[in-house]
């Protein structure tokens, strides 16, 4: 609005004494800005104030004072003399006439036919007449803006457009709108005077005379705006004026430009008010502009950034006007950029000395308080460039050019500032366009190379542009482009569309003249690795460069070794674990195992050697999972890593045997001994409480140990470890007051040795260790596993090995191993201590029994016994997957030598065959272990007089296994006695028994046993063992029901024996479990001694049946519907041996009658008194008859079956 320019504004002085109606400061304005201002001043001195107060009746009396002298008040009294009522009333009929004529300007009711021009016409006109001129041209000027539909026009108004009349109609104006704001509202009077010569300036004025309705105003005026103002004339206009508005009200205009942005309306304006801003404090970092533009363009609101991004770019469709803000902007931008630009240039680089640094600072260009300005013009550049699309000018390009390539000071901001600059050349490599800036880039990047090392330890950061620059020549040489791009847009913080073919010149410097491939891998090991490392340390680390290098196998095809720096950076880590330490150790195993061509086989990299992984847990190990008397000096998050280093190795080795085998290599791998001096079970613990900031590292620690070590992941264990570690353990420790050290390990060992005298000394030492943690009790480990053989006496209180068992347990959550071995050694038989055979892991690892040869009392010490069960149980665990990691060690390279030996043979097929025999070999092994222990378990749940005077398996040897399998000394001579006297106590112990206990723990076992692999109860039960313990197993196992799926096929087996088993296994089931299939089952059975009735011969018959006969008494008390089948097998089996005897008794002549008879009336048979006589008849005659014939006793014994399935079916249980 030019036409506007020589017109006098109201300054912002005389809008804020408006505003506050400041009596004072409108005292001291000048005439012109007082004029200004008059309708407002007369309407406020004549009407009467709602403020009654003393103080504005002061005011007033100076306002009056103020408007007496001024002649023009004389006239805007007479404006306010009008009749406004009848005005209105007017003015809205001839709205509704225009709204019916169409709008057409015919009749006209507020203004009856002019005699000259608008202009005289207003000059000759009284009051009332002028108002009504001004109305009726505003009125038309509405109308038409509201029948627009938002098409721009500009109207021409003499009434509006003469210099002569301007304050007059002004004066006019106010007074209309302030008397009749119904008619008139004031927004859209605002949006009628932007369609009128000098419309801003009556805007101005009508605000300035209400200025309360300034924010009313804008925002009315910006919501109706244009998305983009400066495309149209009307949008251009709208923007001027409310320009004017703000420079008239300053301290609103950052509001008014947030309704801007909130609105998505007028971004010329947003510009042009920030251009406008000057700000009470000037902030030499970011100016506003720099700060506006880049919060539109790089904040989280997609719609503002869309919409700036249009007005950047149909900006640059036009003609470069000066009066364009879009230029205007670019102007003041590229004038902050020159101004901190460096005056001179030198080619002298800067040497490493701190002094030489400061000096040659100036020529470097960019003084320290300038480098944050320039990073972020920098980013803005790249938003205007890549997000908005603005096509830099060549003077813009240069200039650019010249100030990324300017050396900052060495601290972190400059090092922000060349990361910035580095990313803004890839994703612009558009702005290197001549062989002279070439050669300044490539000059500056030389520079940055050679001075990375010097800006990292001067500006003491961490993360330096250094290792970026070894991350993208790496991505070069790889050809990884798109990782260039994700990368640069990651540094600059926004997504830029960069074209992997523009990169193709810098990837020509870089892998060419600045970076070979060769360079790369030999400077990334010089690099220094990153002190306490974490993920807290962000940016672009070496960590990153190497693990690239790493991938694209740089460092084996130069032959430059890694090891030493990945160690080094392993021992330099903390908490929370940095996101990139996993798969460093993932592909650089995957770098030691696998070479980087066939051609080149032993192009590896060295493993890390295990005297630098023993130093790491030096400290935390005292011979293994041992004693903290001394902090290592490695942190948890080190040895963790480490560990999961040597877990992951031994598995890709494992699953890599048949690669390497091909290849004719065999890589090392770490050494028992080595795993048996880690603490693998306290790190874990360790982890778990730290899982937060390990991210991943517990649960790949927990899938590694389940695979390769998992008789330290047993279900017992973790709940154990709830136990120790939760709630009531902590308050319970709360509870110790003293030092933790109250006793030693040599007052522990004392108090041992005098047991049981020193009982109630040794028992509050134990009490006292039960309070401390698992990790201080863990120097007591010796000195309580060392003396468990002395709590072995008869004398001993019980609550002394209870309360050693919760300790033992309590270590077992962080030194399991090396607990389990003290424990092995420490109770073997006191025969065997005289040799002194000291078990180690290995040895119970490859034979699991071991635990089981220990001193035979434990096994009446049901304490001591838990201890022992829980050790077998892992070791059996232990024994399985070393079994399986020998099998995959050893199999393949035996394959392939077989596969070599055979080549000249042609012997097709035959490579396969030792693997699967192997195979088989190995489960016959693992089966073979499992059912040993299985039956020593059983055995040892015998009564001590029953294993040396009874049966041990129906048809099996005499020997028992327990015994073979122990040592050659039996036992103890002068034990002996006692043993035997327990023993007998043991059969009138009942239910509380030690002997009772021992069970219930071992069937606790054998069910877990069961539950992992049902084939161990399979050959447990074909092997057989005591008749006397079926009772037990039956009632103690629940899961042994799985049995009824494999005695069919037992009771089909060709000996006598387990077929007798597999009956007398039956009959204690059915009464147990009594479910349909155990019916099926039981059908069977009788079916199957029907069938060997009439195949076993005289001898086998009595063998076979004098046990089997009491069973049928369980199947019919179990299921009452056999009682037919049973009865004719009774009837069956005796007809056939009465047929056999001899006469010896005359009992037996009438025993077939009798037979019948019970069949047919059994109900009969039973008479009250009289049934015990009667059923203990055939008893006593067979205890006559013992030495008699077989078939006799078996005659009695059938008769006696018959009384018994009865007895039970008449009277129950």
């Amino acid at each position: 609005m030019s036409e506007s320019a020589g017109l006098q504004f109201v300054s912002p002085y005389a809008f804020e004494a408006m505003q506050k109606v400041d009596v004072v400061r409108l005292a001291a304005l000048s005439d012109p800005e007082l004029r200004l201002l008059l309708p407002c001043l007369v309407r406020m001195a004549l009407c009467a104030p709602a403020d009654q107060s003393q103080s504005w009746a002061q005011d007033k009396k100076l306002i009056l004072r103020l408007l007496s002298g001024v002649e023009a008040v004389n006239s805007i009294v007479a404006l306010l003399s009008v009749d406004f009522h009848a005005l209105e009333q007017d003015a809205r009929k001839e709205q509704q006439l225009r709204h019916k004529a169409g709008g057409s300007n015919g009749e006209s009711i507020l203004v009856s036919q002019l005699q000259h021009g608008l202009t005289l016409e207003f000059e000759h006109s009284d009051p009332l007449r002028r108002l009504r001129l001004a109305l009726s041209e505003l009125l038309a000027i509405m109308n038409k803006v509201a029948d627009s539909n938002g098409e721009w026009f500009l109207k021409s108004s003499e009434l509006f457009e003469s210099p002569v009349y301007l304050e007059e109609v002004a004066d006019v104006l106010c007074i209309l709108q302030a008397e009749l704001p119904s008619l008139l509202p004031i927004i859209d009077v605002a949006e009628a005077l932007l369609h009128v010569r000098n419309g801003d300036w009556f805007l101005c004025l009508l605000v300035a005379n209400v200025p309360d309705s300034f924010n009313e105003v804008c925002r009315g005026l910006i919501k109706n705006g244009e998305r983009q103002d400066e495309e149209s004339m009307g949008g251009r206009r709208r923007t001027e004026a409310l320009r004017q508005l703000c420079q008239m009200n300053p301290s609103q205009a950052l509001n008014i430009r947030a309704m801007v942005v909130e609105e998505c309306h007028l971004p010329g304006l947003g510009v042009a008010l920030t251009l406008d801003y000057k700000p009470d404090t000037a902030d030499d970092a970011v100016s506003p502009l720099v700060s506006y533009v880049s919060g539109l363009l790089l904040g989280t609101n997609g719609k503002v950034r869309t919409w700036f991004s249009m007005f950047i770019r149909n900006g640059q469709q036009r003609k470069r006007e000066s009066s364009s803000v879009l230029w205007q902007m670019r102007r003041q931008l590229l004038l902050e950029l020159v101004a901190i630009l460096p005056r001179s240039r030198s080619t002298h680089e800067p040497n490493d000395s701190v002094e030489d640094a400061e000096s040659s600072s100036g020529y470097s260009g960019l003084r320290e308080e300038h480098v944050v300005k320039a990073s972020a013009l920098l980013r803005l550049y790249c938003a205007l460039m890549g997000i908005a699309g603005l096509r830099p000018t060549d003077e813009e390009a240069e200039q650019l050019l010249q100030l990324m390539t300017s050396r900052p000071p060495a601290t972190p901001a400059g090092v922000r500032f060349v990361s910035l600059s580095f990313c803004k050349l890839l994703a612009f490599p558009t702005l290197v366009s001549t062989p002279e800036q070439e050669q300044l880039m490539v000059m500056w990047l030389s520079w940055m190379i050679k001075e990375e090392e010097y800006f990292e330890s001067a500006a003491g950061v961490a993360a330096s542009f250094g290792e970026m620059l070894l991350l993208v020549a790496m991505y070069f040489h790889s050809n990884q482009l798109s990782a260039i791009i994700e990368l640069v847009c990651s540094t600059l913080g926004m997504k830029i569309a960069i074209k992997p073919s523009s990169l193709s010149k810098m990837k020509t410097i870089f892998t060419q003249e600045i970076f070979t491939e060769q360079v790369v891998t030999a400077h990334a090991v010089r690099v220094a690795v990153t002190n306490n490392l974490s993920a807290n340390i962000t940016g672009f680390l070496p960590i990153h460069c190497i693990y690239q290098l790493l991938r694209s196998r740089a460092f084996t095809k130069h032959k430059v070794s890694i090891k030493d720096w990945i160690y080094r950076q392993l021992c330099e880590t903390s908490t929370p674990l940095h996101t990139q330490l996993l798969p460093l150790i993932d592909v650089y195993i995957n770098s030691i195992l696998t070479p980087a061509s066939k051609a080149n086989p032993e192009a590896t990299n060295q493993p890390i050697t295990e005297q630098e992984i023993l130093t790491v847990y030096q400290g935390s190990t005292a011979g293994g999972e041992g004693g903290r008397a001394v902090r290592s000096r490695y942190s948890i998050t080190t040895q963790l890593l480490i560990l999961y280093y040597i877990l992951s190795y031994e598995e890709a080795l494992l699953s890599n045997t048949k690669q390497l085998a091909l290849m004719q290599r065999k890589p090392k791998s770490y050494s028992a001994i080595l795993m048996d001096q880690i603490p693998i079970k306290y790190l874990i613990t360790q982890a778990q409480g730290l899982q937060q900031e390990l991210g991943g590292l517990h649960s790949a620690l927990l899938r590694l140990l389940a695979t390769n070590y998992p008789h330290l992941c047993m279900v017992e264990d973790w709940v154990c470890e709830e136990e120790v570690t939760g709630t009531l353990p902590l308050l319970r420790r709360m509870l110790l007051t003293s030092n933790t050290c109250r006793y030693s390990q040599t007052q522990l060992h004392d108090a041992f040795q005098k047991v049981p005298s020193s009982g109630p000394r040794l028992m509050r030492m134990l009490d006292h260790l039960t309070l401390l943690s698992a990790g201080d009790l863990i120097p007591y480990a010796e000195a309580l596993t060392g003396s468990m053989g002395l709590l072995l006496g008869p004398s001993v209180p019980r609550r002394i090995p209870q309360t050693l068992n919760k300790l033992w347990m309590v270590l077992n959550t962080v030194m399991p191993r090396r607990l389990w071995v003290m424990t092995v050694n420490a109770l073997q038989p006191s025969v065997k201590m005289l040799r002194q055979q000291r078990y180690i892991q290995n040895d119970l690892m490859v034979d699991p029994l071991i635990v089981l040869r220990c001193d035979q009392r434990v096994y009446r010490c049901p304490p001591l016994m838990d201890i022992v069960l829980h050790m077998l149980n892992g070791y059996l665990l232990a024994s399985k997957a070393y079994l399986n990691s020998h099998l995959k060690e050893t199999a393949d390279f035996d394959r392939q030598s077989q596969t070599i030996s055979n080549l000249g043979l042609g012997q097709a097929g035959q490579p396969d065959t030792p693997e699967v025999t192997r195979e088989e070999l190995k489960n016959a092994l693992l089966a073979a272990q499992d059912s040993a222990a299985v039956q020593i378990l059983l055995e040892v749940c015998l009564p001590t007089s029953e294993v040396q005077t009874g049966p041990l398996v129906a048809g099996g040897d005499a020997e028992s296994l327990l015994q073979s399998m122990r040592a050659a000394p039996g036992p103890i001579k002068q034990e002996e006695g006692a043993r035997r006297a327990e023993g007998d106590g043991e059969l009138d112990g009942g239910l509380l028994s030690d002997l009772r206990e021992v069970q219930c723990l071992i069937c606790c076992l054998l069910h877990q046993m069961f539950i992992a692999d049902p084939n161990i109860a399979k050959l447990v039960h074909f092997q057989g063992y005591p008749q006397a313990l079926l009772p037990l197993t039956v009632a103690g196992i629940p899961s042994i029901h799985i049995c009824l799926d494999f005695i069919p096929e037992l009771l089909a087996q060709p000996q006598l024996e387990k077929q007798i088993f597999a009956i007398q296994l039956l009959s204690h089931l059915c009464t147990q479990y009594a479910l349909p299939k155990s019916l099926s089952v039981a059908r069977l059975a009788v079916s199957v001694m029907a069938t060997l009735l009439t195949v076993l011969t005289r001898a086998k018959r009595f063998s076979f049946f004098m046990p089997t006969l009491p069973c049928l008494v369980a199947f019919c008390q179990a299921f009452p519907p056999l009682y037919d089948d049973v009865a004719t097998l009774l009837v069956q089996v005796g007809q056939v041996c009465a047929s056999d005897v001899s006469t010896k008794t005359r009992d037996i002549d009438p025993l077939i009658t009798r037979l019948q008879y019970l069949k047919e009336k059994p109900q009969e048979v039973l008479v009250p008194g009289g049934d015990k006589s009667k059923l203990s008849l055939p008893q006593r005659a067979a205890e006559e008859l013992g030495g008699a014939d077989p078939d006799v006793q078996l005659c009695y014994r059938i008769e006696a079956t018959f009384m018994d399935i009865i007895s039970t079916s008449q009277h129950g249980l």
